[in-house]
């Protein structure tokens, strides 16, 4: 059974990709489960926000147990995945926990005749080293979009969907927070079992970024793919920006810095974000000279 976890910075592809894997026959996959993020924890000190106190090491994760509160919640997240109404405990010890996740997944990987199961939740990028602590053969797709788009996305769904809680803080924290992305892409680079995608190639040359893809995920890249995506991916009531993506029919590369940015704005980011070509030079095989901030380490459990 492969187990593929999509990442990256919110609104730099992610659902495209997810999209475009549910079309294979051999894959399975879901909406969000953010379970990483539940199970740990800390989601804005991982991202390095300026309001965020580095956390307590607390008895309780000494010894490896998780919060009743996370244990509850994952109760609903079972519910979603085995179709069982009954709210049975979940484990105490994290790693029982991430165990009794997989193993919800593979049995319905397993149930609908899959090879693979697919969990894209983008801010599992802050969890890798968590997920490859417990889940050693787990393979990672980092998709990558430039920040000067990914913050034009993020404004532009704040503008359409007023009443979303999904992308506030300001241009200037997801400045910082796709710094913080782009950061942890490059440290995964040339490592085994992570691949990179960039958003603007996928668009520009499909058929190419296909193969690679299947290739990594050791998928048949010629099997007949379904017309668009047939499995619920997304919940477009609560998350409307996602409809463009869902299908898994990449179309061209919409660019809205450009119309939304004027000239001053612009200038900031290119001032303030990293540049996109380091980044890509870096997660691509070249040398960056990228450096992770200090402060800005991983939570280990």
């Amino acid at each position: 059974m492969q187990r593929i976890f999509i990442v990256g910075c919110p609104r730099s592809g992610t659902t495209l990709v997810q999209a475009m894997l549910a079309r294979h026959p051999d894959v399975l996959t879901l909406p969000e489960t953010a379970f990483f993020e539940r199970l740990c924890g800390d989601l804005k000190w991982r991202w390095g926000d300026r309001d965020a106190r580095q956390p307590r090491r607390r008895l309780r994760q000494q010894l490896g147990l998780v919060h009743g509160r996370a244990r509850h919640e994952l109760q609903n997240l079972q519910r979603d995945l085995s179709g069982d109404g009954t709210r049975s405990p979940w484990p105490i010890r994290t790693e029982s926990c991430v165990q009794h996740f997989v193993d919800l997944l593979d049995a319905r990987a397993k149930t609908e005749g899959r090879t693979s199961w697919v969990e894209k939740t983008p801010y599992h990028l802050l969890y890798i080293p968590e997920i490859e602590r417990y889940i050693p053969e787990a393979r990672f797709v980092h998709v990558i979009r430039p920040g000067e788009d990914v913050l034009a996305s993020i404004v532009d769904a704040n503008l359409r969907y007023e009443n979303n809680n999904a992308f506030g803080g300001g241009t200037v924290q997801w400045s910082q927070r796709w710094n913080r992305a782009a950061r942890i892409h490059c440290e995964y680079a040339r490592r085994p079992h992570h691949h990179f995608v960039f958003l603007d190639d996928l668009t520009r040359d499909m058929h190419r970024e296909w193969q690679r893809l299947c290739g990594f995920l050791q998928l048949d890249a010629e099997a007949k793919l379904g017309a668009s995506c047939d499995q619920p991916i997304a919940d477009l009531r609560n998350e409307p920006w996602k409809r463009d993506a869902v299908s898994g029919l990449p179309g061209k590369a919409k660019r809205k810095a450009e119309g939304l940015f004027g000239p001053q704005m612009r200038e900031w980011l290119q001032q303030h974000l990293m540049p996109y070509e380091d980044v890509r030079r870096s997660c691509m095989g070249g040398s960056s000279g990228l450096h992770t901030e200090p402060g800005m380490r991983y939570l280990s459990l």
